[in-house]
């Protein structure tokens, strides 16, 4: 490459929490589980900027991965999109005090039937930072068993999750249908990119299932999760509330 301003020294390539200074907020709505709201923000300059911010509770994602390197799929509507798309397992952080790891555990047995025996932290995500801070931890579970419907405390699947459809796909396929333009849902992507990278290195470079350090929401930093099965908590509802 020639021409352009000179590079200096490589820094270190991590993202670092940061925050400008807000000097002003409006409360816009709340839903069911997004509150929206806009910010006035001073950049470095001291100009000032509105922003948008959508307040997320954060969620989680799995990669379920078996023996023979399939990994398993659900299809569910997302109204939203307009679309029935093929994801991973998710769900959100929407019980107070509840580990990630327990629910990535629980979303997992829920939608799907399986537990593991096995969990590292894949990746750890904003889904959208230009407008919302929602954050998604995606874990990679292995050395999955099958759990009867007895045997799952109860939980009765309600709406999209009463229509999911289940089917497991090769991780290779995976990333190929995601090249093709076949898949489109972001945080599926995000997990099977990175657990094919994972599989390229033979798995040594996944991080195990602590908490990252700089998410203070997550809990303790850098306590490892326990691996704890419990029924699904009763969530309480919200009232639609304008502001």
């Amino acid at each position: 490459m020639t021409g352009g301003p000179v590079p200096g020294p490589d820094p270190v390539l991590r993202d670092s929490e940061e925050h400008w200074p807000v000097v002003g907020e409006r409360r816009r709505s709340r839903g069911v589980f997004l509150k929206l709201r806009t910010d006035l923000v001073q950049m470095p300059d001291g100009e000032l900027a509105e922003r948008d911010l959508i307040e997320h509770p954060g969620a989680v994602a799995v990669v379920a991965l078996d023996e023979v390197g399939q990994v398993l799929m659900i299809r569910q509507y997302r109204h939203p999109a307009g679309q029935l798309l093929w994801e991973i397992p998710a769900g959100l952080r929407d019980v107070p005090g509840e580990e990630p790891l327990v629910t990535a555990e629980r979303e997992l047995l829920e939608e799907t039937g399986y537990r593991a025996r096995d969990w590292h932290l894949l990746a750890d995500v904003f889904n959208s930072p230009g407008m919302s801070n929602e954050r998604v931890l995606v874990f990679l579970a292995r050395d999955l068993m099958w759990v009867p419907e007895s045997e799952r405390a109860g939980f009765v699947p309600r709406h999209e999750e009463a229509q999911l459809e289940l089917r497991w796909v090769p991780l290779t396929d995976l990333v190929g249908h995601f090249l093709a333009g076949d898949l489109h849902n972001g945080i599926t992507a995000v997990g099977v990119f990175a657990a094919h990278a994972a599989r390229q290195g033979g798995f040594t470079a996944l991080r195990e299932a602590v908490l990252p350090s700089a998410d203070g929401r997550a809990g303790t930093g850098g306590r490892a999760w326990t691996r704890r099965q419990r029924g699904r908590p009763g969530r309480e509802n919200e009232e639609d509330v304008q502001s």
